[in-house]
Parts: C-alpha cells; structure tokens; sequence
C-alpha cells in the first residue's frame, strides 16, 4: 500500500491519433520493468502493445477504450492511464481526465498541434488538469520539435517552454539537451535502456544557451529566489525544478519534452520529469456536494483516517462480473469494507479489491486517497460515488457529449436477437455515449453514438463478444425542429364525459432561444392556479419529443404562458398538460418551424500536393472552408460540413489521396438546413407516415 503521498503520480497519456501515445506508455513499463518485452502497437509480431488488450485494438492499431496500469520509478509510484485518440472514443478522455492530477500532451514531431490536440487540451483545460507536452517522432523526417513548442503557443495559447533541445533530427535523432543540468543525454543498448550524459556538441551550445535563457526567464515569473539567483549568477538546478513545477501546478506554464518512443529515445527524462513537475493527490483541491447539509461544497483531502469518498469513474462488464474502476478522494478501503452508493443508498461489500494493468488485476488488500483501483462484482453506474456510512457525500460527474449519429440494426435470428439485447445492456452500461432504444413507431431497434468508426466498433464487438449477427440500415442523422419567430397561443381543452369533465385555458407565447427549452411562468392573479403551473410546463415538455415537420425532437425555444382559465370541479393536472400541449401545436404551426442538421467540425490532414483535391472534396460535401495551413510538407484543411454529407466520407479521401490523407471530425453545431433538403425530408417523413397509417 502507498505510505507517502508525495511519491504518487495519477496520470494520464493524451493525443490526437497515430501521435504515439500506446508506444510511449510501453516504453514507460519496460523501462519501469513492469514488462520484461516490448510490443509494437500494429501488432506486427502477433502480439501488440501491452495496453491495446482488446483483439480490435490490435487489429486495427488504434486504442479504443482507456485502459490502467501501474508502475514504479525510483521510490516514485505512478498510476497511468492510456486514453484513445479518436474523437468517436471522447468519452474516455473525458473520463481518466475527470480522476487524474496530472497528464502528458503527447503531439507529433511533424504534425504538431492537430485538431485532435485542441480537443484533449480543452479537456485538460475543462478539469484544470497540470500537463507536460511530449513532442514524440523526433526520428521522422520532417520533424521539428521546436516549432511544435511555437505552436503549442500559438494554437493552443499555453505558455510553452522547451525543457530540451534535440541533438540531430530525422534520421540522425540521437538523444536531447537537458537545459536543466546543461547536459547532453544519449540512450544506448538495444532499447535505449542505457541513458548516458556527457558534454554538449559544440554545435548546440549557442542553441542551448539561448533556448536556456528563454527557460529561465518564464520560470522566474513563478520565483523570486531564483529571478535573485539569476541577478548573482548563482542558479541551481533545485531552484529551477521548484519553480517550474509551481507554474506548472498552477496551470500558468507546460514543460515541454522531446524524444521518439518508437526509437526509444527520450522517455526516461520524461518519468523523470513525471515526478518532479507533476502534482501529488495532496496538491490538488478535490470537493464533493453535502447532500446531507444542504448541497454546500467540501474539500476532500487524501487522508486515510477520514471517511471513504470514491468516484466510480469507468465500468468494464466481463465474463465474470462488473469491473468498477475507481478514483480513491479520501479515507481509506479495505477488502469486506461496506460501502453506500450515494445515488441509490445501497450498502456495498468489497469482496475484492484489484489493480489493474491493462486486462490482468492483481489483488491488494487495502488502498487509501489518492490511489486508482477497480471493484470487482459490484453493481453501479458510472459516475457513482461511494462514500462511508455516516456522510452524504457526492462528486461531479463528467462532462457527456450527445450523440450525433444514428443507425437501424436488426438481429438476423432469434439467437442473434438475444445475444444482442445482452449486448446493447453491457455497452450502453460501459459508454454514456452510446445509446440505444426502440423506435415506438417502426419497432426497430436504433443505436446511437459519436461517429461511424464509434458504431462500426460496437457492431463488430457484438459479433465477436457475443456471436450477435446483426445487419445494419443506413446511418441516420439526428437532426432537430426549431421555430424561426414569436407566435403566440389561447387555447382552452374543453372535454365533457359523464360525471366531471376537464377544463383548462392556457394563453401566452413561444419564440426562439439560445437554450434548448425556457418556460417562463408570467400568470398573476390566479388566471392559472398555482397547483397547475407545473402541468402547463410538463405539457409543453411533452411535445418536444417529437416535431411535426420530421419526427425529430424540438429544441431551442421559450415558452411564456400569462394568461389562462380554470373550472373549480373539472380542471385537473391532466387538463391542464392536455390544454398546454393543444397550446404548443398551435403556436408550432404559426412559429415557421424549421429544420437543424448537426454539422461537424472536420479537420483532413495530407500530404501537400493533394491540397487541392481535399478542398474540392469538402465543397461537393456543402462543406464550409474555415481554414488551410500548410508548411511544405503536410497542408491542413479544416471545414464545417453538415453530417448528413460525411458518411463514406474516409473510403472517398483515401481514393482521393491514394490513401496518404486522415481526417478527424467531432460536433461543432446545429444550423438550419437548406430549403431544398428541407423539402426531401418532409416528403420521405411523410411518405413513411402514409405507408403506416395504411
């Protein structure tokens, strides 16, 4: 069990895709010796890298879900967690970032800043999690590590600054200039596992100097012993560590690091630098909710003698069992512990307590704040808190995109149907982005996610996992109804049957809002008793399920209501949700509704000659051109493009740029959809409605 917190390390691995995170993290346990071989990512030896631990991720060489591992560095111990690169997997950057203290921003030598790596910073940013970069791929060529450093300034507006400088670049990388010790650093022996220092080339020394300066003068910022030191010419390497690592604590400054995990080179300075720069659980400020004192905030600190407060943060469901991995804030935990799920009030007993390192768990006894463990057999949802009896304690949960694609898939037989509904609990469990749910109308079964590549990975994990053979529809957009003005409504529900009837007026307006729904209650002089407020408002809600235009639900309007009328026998709760929702249709109608695709934010990086083909490409996709870049090499286009625009959209680039671009896309925003279009979507609306009601 951990005794000194200030040796705990809680960190996560962050990039944009092919950026080198998997093989970094390998270098890291080989050289931690918690592997005694190292695996590359595309598994071409028949293996694959430790941490992919699914078939799919070893097929296909990409990380799909995050995954945990442990290892020690000196007398340092670091939890780890490797998270995917693709946009389609957001969720679980989201996730390890929402627990972890600290992270390294992983970026390609020559791709540097990609769009991708806005995406994890704004995440990092979103839980003010501490980073260093790692500028991986010094051996390739067109690298230059030193303009990743501009750009991390320019693109991402961090306060970057170079710890290193490279000694050669491309194919003659040999190791980095520490601009701490002033020393050149080389890795020899077969997989670099010999770091070995000696002098500067005299060739980089005026580099090194100058780079050093600038180094210097943004650490000082965070040091006035060391801007004095400076000033007397007498600055230790203790003075600058301690200074850097304030700034980086305090989100005011990134450390930047160089190297080629593939090559391994560079990746010891890196843990090094790990320990000295990034926080320890204790240098975090953590809270939870009071619920039992009226929802007042409390900070959480890791002490092993105060009550329990964990966060279930990811769920894994195996064959024998739920795995729950979870954030330890504060207390302590032992094996046969009971535990209360703060949402459901649940007592838990801890039956079994494990680390995790990748797929295999090792079983500890007990763990304490600060740590990253995993329950195994218990029974919850992700972003549970679990607490000790006595307190009422809950944790924020993380930040869940929506949804922005759609896709129909049927059970070929009867076995399949079963093996699938199995399928579809696990995985909606597992992924909060991941949804699925029958169609009332068609009875189709209909699941939704991030993206083509996130469904296209379920539907193969349903075949693999659970011999489910499914066939599949075409994809379908989640697209929404909005109003484009103010109408108002006074409608009055009038229903007599034999005994009481139902009687209510609702009267007032509807007009378009930023939000997704405002109800606004403007009644005075009991028009409306108050009793009924409430109703008129569920009424409303009720009809955003669903628009009259295609079927899609309602978003982005307010709703006033200042007048209306009651019966003292026959008004009730039903009445009024009856008369509110005759109000809304009637509004709805006379608002000049509209119809909103979801456009997507896409970024296609190639090689330079194909520029042009890549922005034709976007304008046939009603593509908006936001911007280009290009540096000789590689040009970057990024564009909005509506997403009903982009399915097939990879196999039609890869024709395009003989298969040398990638592209990335992630939800920017909702915007109405061209008139023509509008037309085709109302009539196969309608067409489909005319076949059902026959």
């Amino acid at each position: 069990m951990i005794k000194d917190l200030t040796k705990v390390r809680n960190i996560g691995i962050s990039a944009h895709i092919d950026s080198g995170k998997t093989t970094l993290t390998e270098r890291i346990l080989f050289y931690t010796k918690r592997i005694h071989a190292i695996h590359e990512v595309k598994g071409k030896d028949g293996v694959g890298a430790t941490m992919d631990s699914m078939e799919l991720e070893r097929e296909r060489g990409i990380t799909i879900a995050s995954a945990a591992t442990f290892c020690n560095w000196g007398d340092y111990f670091i939890n780890i967690i490797d998270t995917p690169g693709h946009v389609d997997f957001t969720i679980e950057v989201e996730r390890a970032l929402r627990v972890l203290d600290g992270a390294i921003l992983v970026l390609c030598g020559v791709g540097g800043v990609q769009s991708q790596s806005i995406t994890v910073d704004r995440q990092m940013s979103r839980y003010k999690v501490p980073r260093l970069a790692f500028v991986n791929k010094c051996d390739r060529s067109g690298a230059n590590p030193l303009r990743v450093v501009d750009q991390l300034r320019d693109k991402l507006n961090l306060n970057a600054v170079a710890m290193q400088i490279p000694i050669g670049l491309e194919q003659n990388f040999q190791g980095v200039v520490d601009l701490v010790s002033m020393k050149a650093i080389y890795f020899d022996g077969p997989q670099g596992e010999i770091v070995r220092t000696d002098t500067i080339p005299a060739e980089l020394m005026e580099l090194a100097e100058i780079k050093r300066e600038e180094m210097l003068d943004a650490a000082s910022l965070f040091c006035d012993e060391l801007t004095e030191a400076i000033l007397d010419g007498q600055v230790t390497e203790e003075l600058i560590i301690n200074a850097i690592r304030k700034g980086t604590l305090a989100l005011k400054l990134t450390p930047v690091f160089m190297g080629s995990a593939y090559k391994n080179k560079g990746v010891q300075p890196l843990l090094d630098a790990v320990c000295r720069y990034l926080p320890n659980p204790a240098d975090i400020h953590n809270e939870a909710i009071d619920i039992g004192n009226g929802g007042g905030l409390v900070t959480l600190q890791p002490d092993p003698d105060k009550p329990l407060v964990a966060l279930a943060f990811k769920l894994e469901e195996g064959r024998y069992g739920q795995l729950t991995y979870i954030r330890v804030y504060q207390g302590s935990l032992k094996k046969g512990d009971t535990l209360i799920n703060a949402r459901t009030g649940k007592k838990i007993k801890v039956g079994r307590l494990v680390r995790m390192h990748a797929d295999q768990m090792e079983d500890i006894e007990e763990t304490r704040g600060g740590d990253i463990v995993a329950l195994f057999g218990i029974d919850c949802a992700s972003g549970d808190t679990f607490t000790s009896e006595g307190i009422q304690y809950t944790m924020t949960s993380m930040h869940v995109p929506e949804p922005v694609i759609k896709l129909k898939i049927v059970p070929k037989d009867n076995k399949s149907q079963v093996s699938m509904s199995k399928a579809l609990a696990r995985f909606t469990k597992e992924d909060p982005t991941f949804r699925s749910y029958i169609d009332p109308e068609t009875d189709e079964t209909i699941i939704c996610g991030m993206g083509e590549l996130h469904l296209d990975i379920y539907i193969e994990r349903m075949r693999r996992e659970y011999g489910a053979e499914v066939e599949t529809g075409m994809p379908e957009v989640a697209y929404r109804e909005t109003i484009s003005r103010r109408a108002e409504f006074n409608y009055t529900h009038k229903k007599q049957t034999g005994g009481a009837g139902q009687y209510g007026r609702v009267a007032g307006f509807m007009e378009p809002s930023e939000e997704h729904y405002v109800f606004i209650d403007k009644i005075v002089g009991g028009a409306i008793p108050r009793e009924f407020i409430p109703s008129c408002d569920k009424g409303f809600q009720a009809c955003l399920k669903k628009g009259r235009l295609i079927g899609f639900p309602i978003t982005g309007l307010q709703i006033t209501i200042n007048d209306g009328a009651s019966h003292p026998v026959d008004s009730s709760d039903i009445a009024f949700q009856q008369a509110a929702q005759g109000a809304f249709w009637q509004a709805y109608e006379k608002a000049q509704p509209i119809i909103q695709e979801p456009i997507m934010k896409v970024s296609v990086e190639g090689p330079s000659e194909f520029q042009g083909a890549i922005i034709g490409g976007l304008n046939q996709r009603r593509g908006i051109i936001i911007s280009t870049s290009e540096d000789g090499f590689r040009s970057v286009v990024e564009a909005e493009v509506p997403l009903a625009e982009m399915f097939g959209y990879s196999t039609a680039l890869r024709s395009a740029t003989q298969g040398k671009a990638e592209f990335t896309m992630e939800f920017c925003k909702y915007s109405p959809v061209p008139q023509t279009i509008a037309e085709e979507l109302k009539k196969k609306y309608q067409e489909k409605n005319g076949k059902k009601k026959k």
